[in-house]
């Protein structure tokens, strides 16, 4: 029987991403499909952490180890979208000197480059940690830009020949007796997409050999065939804050607890995290008290965050695996460690693999070994390749330290469009046409922009992370409608109010939990441009309601100042 595809990968988020690149660079005909935009699930849901595997260093030195490996390769193949800014695990008063020595020596154990710095020197790395702090220990942590890398793990494959399927969600395994060779999926039926069918359509796609890569809904993926995948789905929240209070990662030196690292990422602070099982990855409570959580204790460490705005929350799941009869209660002492699951022979089920667990600061490592599997399984002899192959926007990094003059853009621009290009800048930079900036915030130009759009089409939602166009202080308020423009030369009038609705939806999630003082009088100003400046609340031309705001009515507004509702 003929198949569609040699593999197919079932999930676009890092570790899927990760797995189409290897495979299509080994030769093999791999088709991925995700059921939204790449990065929908965990991977567009993390503090952007480049580990340096600090944080394992004492309960989990085998993960540690991986992530100091792969925290080197990361930053040779994906310079461009990697920040380093170090690390400091920092020791309160009231902080166990026996687990700073732990933590120190378990470091060093593992390969981690470790110093230990005095409170004075820890200070003047970060001048806004609290006074009474007593020493840390600086590690070789980093922020990645989980958007980034994921897209361009995407575009290296499909330049290998992948394809890659978004906003198709699998509705079934294809199943002949104990034999799994496809799936089927259902094309999003929604505003905005780009797809190779039509939308709402159903497709059978066949395969030599499925990888489920759906990280926290491996399980559901998993019982389609009635296979039994032991992932235990763990939430935690994390807040965005409006600037960069740090410009170093600061972690707090004590064992595991909630509201512990501080990631500064882009031109915000990332507060994380909590660790709280659940059953279902779609369906869980988001709740304000997490939030508060975040500023109350952390505050510990860096005292300006009682002041800061906050911005923008939300929460991603994490996919821990539980081997069968190990028996944990506590998700925090689950290993993060990866595991790779033969359904042939764990199961008696053939054509299918499953990876689970694991971090994003290890999902090059995981696809290289699903992958190494599967060639096994297929008779393909090819090596993997990509921890010695720059990502696309990493090939040439030396544009980082050369001028922009001659794209017409001065700094902090130039700066920041270099960041997020790398060596593809000058291609894209480099026109005649006017190029004004379209997102003030994270400064994005409208090449940028148009570069996205060629892309991933109309979804603007894929524009926002091919570009951070919307994910600065103004959650998209003043730019929103200014990156839907730039889809009026390609598409219709109903697919742009479609696409931008969907965006401006999509940003005011993470903002209803983040209603308090400033953040407050932003979001109503947000409103006032949209639904009344603009008149999207109720186009009297056709009678319709285009967006909801009907949450800035009910929603729940708290004023940290005073305790109030």
């Amino acid at each position: 029987m003929t198949r569609d595809t040699e593999v197919l990968v079932l999930g676009g988020g890092s570790t899927g991403c990760g797995i189409a690149r290897d495979l299509a660079m080994r030769g093999v005909d791999v088709t991925l499909v995700e059921r939204g935009n790449l990065t929908g699930g965990t991977t567009g849901r993390m503090h952007g952490l480049l580990h340096s595997g600090g944080r394992y260093a004492v309960s989990d030195q085998a993960s540690a180890t991986e992530c100091i490996e792969e925290n080197k390769i990361l930053r040779d193949i994906a310079g461009h979208c990697v920040e380093m800014t170090g690390g400091l695990f920092v020791q309160r008063p009231e902080d166990s000197d026996e687990y700073f020595q732990e933590k120190l020596e378990g470091c060093r154990e593992c390969g981690i480059p470790a110093e230990v710095l005095s409170a004075r020197e820890s200070r003047e790395v970060e001048p806004y940690l609290a006074t009474d702090i007593k020493r840390s220990i600086k590690v070789p942590d980093g922020a990645i830009d989980p958007f980034r890398l994921c897209v361009a793990n995407a575009i290296d494959a499909q330049n290998h020949g992948a394809r890659i399927e978004t906003h198709a969600k699998v509705i079934d395994l294809l199943r002949d007796g104990d034999d799994i060779y496809g799936v089927k999926v259902k094309h999003d039926s929604g505003p905005g997409k780009r797809t190779h069918n039509t939308a709402g359509s159903t497709e059978e796609i066949t395969a030599e050999y499925v990888v489920n890569a759906t990280g926290a809904w491996a399980g559901q993926i998993g019982a389609m065939a009635d296979l039994d995948v032991e992932v235990r789905p763990s939430k935690g929240v994390m807040t965005i804050m409006n600037v960069r209070q740090v410009d170093t990662v600061v972690n707090r030196c004590r064992p595991k607890g909630d509201a512990d690292i501080i990631v500064p990422h882009e031109t915000t602070a990332i507060l994380g995290t909590t660790d709280e099982e659940v059953e279902d990855p779609d369906d869980y409570p988001e709740e304000q008290w997490e939030v508060d959580h975040m500023i109350d204790t952390l505050k510990e460490l860096v005292p300006i965050l009682e002041e800061a705005r906050t911005i923008r929350s939300f929460w991603g799941v994490r996919p821990l695996y539980e081997p069968p009869g190990t028996g944990t209660t506590d998700p925090t002492d689950i290993t993060r460690d990866f595991f790779l699951l033969d359904h042939d022979d764990r199961d008696g089920v053939d054509g299918m693999a499953s990876i689970v667990g694991g971090k994003f600061t290890t999902y090059r490592a995981m696809a290289e070994d699903i992958t190494d599997h599967v060639c096994e399984k297929l008779g393909v002899d090819a090596r993997c390749v990509t921890a010695e192959e720059p990502l696309p926007g990493s090939e040439d990094m030396s544009i980082l330290n050369e001028g922009m003059d001659n794209f017409g853009l001065r700094s902090p621009v130039a700066r920041r469009s270099k960041q997020r290009l790398g060596s593809r800048a000058q291609d894209v930079l480099d026109t005649n046409e006017c190029n004004p900036v379209i997102c003030q915030c994270e400064g994005v130009t409208r090449a940028e922009i148009r570069d996205a759009i060629d892309q991933s089409g109309s979804d603007l939602n894929a524009v926002r992370i091919r570009t951070r166009a919307s994910m600065g202080n103004c959650q998209g308020g003043f730019c929103c409608h200014n990156m839907a423009n730039e889809l009026s030369h390609e598409y219709d009038e109903e697919t742009v109010r479609a696409a931008l609705d969907e965006l401006f939806q999509e940003r005011w999630k993470g903002e209803r939990h983040a209603l308090w003082g400033e953040q407050l009088s932003q979001a109503m100003l947000n409103y006032a441009l949209h639904a009344t400046t603009m008149n999207r609340d109720n186009d009297p031309a056709n009678g319709s309601k285009a967006v909801d705001f009907g949450a800035f009515d009910g929603g729940r507004v708290k004023a940290r100042t005073d305790g109030g509702e």
